[in-house]
């Protein structure tokens, strides 16, 4: 059954017990364990951070990704390499006795978890199952399945998503889990539907399910997607599906309308199975209602977890002024009040320590006293890590006016993506021609965890330049904000929600070309930036009170996972004549 996307929800909310099972393919879940690329997986990991603070009955599975994502080693003249990061999880994991069997191309393939306690503020601990095919019994091809974040090709992919998929529902039920809500944070986990709809029918045939089973597993599960283009969605050919997942589950997902112009759009799966199913941003929810017509697609905005990502130096600070803001995120609407010369001192510190790693990575000394802008992203064409360095000469007399402008960039393309690796190689080349005693302009290698907690909370001012409407939330600029560092961005993805201009940064106006554009952000950089970060020290220090208050005490994943359950997991009874309104919650989800 589909909906339409002007269609309230309809079902009987579930009851508040249980445990909710996240799975996500990747999760940033310590700093030593290289089990994340970037944003997707960053976000999952405060996610689960916030579940264990606010002690959420909440457990997550991903793949072990023994061999990580990649190390990034980038030559002077912008050349990227990559070389493999292997690491073990009995490091940092403790080994399940539980073993589940999935199928793949006919072969039988074993399972094994491993388990990470990640605990919380309060000593809640969100167990986290780490899936991992490296066993003796397998092939050495099956070993290697859980080997690679995102490696390989789409043969490689699928294979992956049915151990995350299927073989973590089957985890799940041996490990003895009472799971009633299954959230897949994007596509990639979307075949647990199908292990499910499976589970459901009790070994009958898949071509007996009828639509009262197809609601039954809807009714368990919700979905994430993070994707506002079209290419970005997993899809796999009917040849591939027959071959690696069965051509009994190829034909059943063909008859439910689960493939879309010959392919198998995990997506479109993953969206057909879910009662509940949302976008990451405001903007971002009706970008993808756009795409999906055909389901109601909602939004929660994303968040970051403020302990994680905020300074030691900040920290600091709010336990002295705000303690409470540890407990309740929302406290951190009275850094208003917070005293100008704490803000700018704490701020300082922070600087200090990026410049200080800056140094030891590069031998470069900079000046903590300059204006210092961050750009950190995924190195993809569409984040156009190049529209700051559009009007070389133009820049150069913005850094002279300045007396002195330092640009910190950070990033990774992905080992196949050929224009992302030229767009790194072009950012570096533009900077080796341009950088002079007034505009110091550095690439960093290895864009990671530690490396994005010191940018984020020791530059000046945030930039953000994607091209309209790919970005579908950003957090880095989130992070930013908890550090009362303000950003300079696109209306796009959440800086639509966030930028009140001139209190918590500015916005790069909308322009038919890139140069236009970048005609703004160099217009807002003379006119705005510069001269209060020059002249007015006492009101850049507001500037940076106002951004930590407004933006700090709303996006976080405080907030954010407290709308997932009331929203997602356990939310309100909805009928068909019942406008989307608040109303009371069936139970309180933080009794416990």
């Amino acid at each position: 059954m589909q909906v339409t996307s002007n269609k309230p929800f309809s079902y009987e909310p579930l009851p508040n017990s249980g445990t909710v099972a996240y799975f996500s393919m990747e999760i940033a879940i310590n700093p030593g364990m290289p089990t994340y690329s970037g944003g997707l997986g960053v976000l999952a990991g405060d996610t689960l951070r916030s579940a264990a603070d606010l002690g959420v009955h909440l457990v997550a599975f991903t793949l072990a990704h023994r061999k990580g994502y990649f190390q990034q080693h980038i030559s002077a003249t912008g050349e990227q390499t990559e070389e493999t990061q292997p690491w073990d999880p009995s490091d940092f994991c403790t080994e399940e006795s539980a073993r589940i069997k999935v199928g793949i191309e006919g072969r039988v393939v074993t399972v094994r978890a491993w388990r990470y306690d990640l605990e919380g503020r309060y000593g809640h601990i969100v167990p986290i199952y780490l899936l991992d095919t490296d066993l003796d019994e397998n092939s050495g091809w099956d070993r290697g399945l859980t080997d690679h974040l995102y490696g390989g090709d789409t043969n490689y992919r699928l294979q992956q998503e049915i151990i995350l998929g299927m073989g973590g529902v089957r985890m799940a039920g041996a490990l003895g889990l009472d799971v009633n809500v299954y959230h897949m944070n994007e596509g990639h986990a979307a075949l647990l539907t199908l292990a499910l709809l499976e589970r459901q029918l009790g070994g009958a045939p898949l071509g007996a399910c009828t639509e009262t089973d197809v609601e039954q597993v809807r009714r368990q599960c919700v979905f994430t997607t993070h994707t506002p283009v079209p290419a970005g969605h997993d899809r796999f050919s009917t040849e591939q599906t027959i071959r690696i997942l069965g051509s009994d589950r190829t034909a059943r997902l063909e008859h439910l309308g689960c493939f879309q112009d010959g392919l198998l759009n995990m997506t479109h799966l993953a969206l057909h199975f879910s009662r509940y199913a949302n976008g990451v941003a405001l903007q971002h929810g009706k970008v993808s209602r756009d795409m999906f017509p055909d389901f109601r697609v909602d939004s929660i905005t994303n968040g970051v977890h403020a302990p994680t990502w905020m300074s030691e130096p900040m920290r600091q600070m709010l336990d002295t002024h705000l303690p409470a803001w540890r407990r309740d995120n929302l406290y951190l609407r009275n850094a208003i009040d917070l005293p100008v010369r704490d803000i700018l001192h704490a701020h300082a510190r922070a600087k200090e320590a990026l410049l200080t790693e800056v140094a030891s990575r590069t031998g470069l000394v900079l000046n903590p006293r300059v204006l210092t802008l961050g750009f950190a992203r995924r190195a993809a064409t569409y984040k156009r890590a190049d529209l700051l360095l559009t009007d070389p000469e133009r820049l150069r007399k913005i850094a002279e006016d300045a007396g002195g402008l330092q640009i910190l960039y950070a990033g990774k393309a992905h080992p196949q993506d050929i224009p992302g690796k030229a767009l790194v190689r072009s950012v570096i080349e533009t900077a080796n021609n341009l950088s002079s005693d007034l505009l110091r302009i550095v690439y960093l290698e290895n864009y990671a965890w530690d490396l994005g907690a010191l940018l984020t909370s020791g530059v000046d001012i945030w930039v953000n330049t994607p091209r309209r409407p790919y970005e579908a939330s950003g957090t880095s600029g989130m992070k930013a904000a908890l550090n009362g560092v303000p950003s300079l961005s696109i209306l796009d993805g959440w800086w639509i929600e966030g930028c009140i201009e001139g209190i918590t940064g500015w916005a790069i106006e909308d322009g038919a070309t890139d140069a236009d554009e970048a005609e703004s952000l160099y217009r807002k950089l003379e006119e705005a930036v510069v001269p209060l970060y020059l002249d007015v020290p006492e009101r850049w220090a507001q500037l940076m009170r106002t951004t930590m208050a407004y933006n700090g005490s709303y996006f976080n994943t405080n907030r954010m996972v407290k709308q997932y359950i009331r929203n997602a997991y356990y939310p309100i009874k909805l009928v068909e004549s019942t406008p989307v309104e608040e109303a009371a919650f069936v139970s309180d989800p933080f009794e416990a």
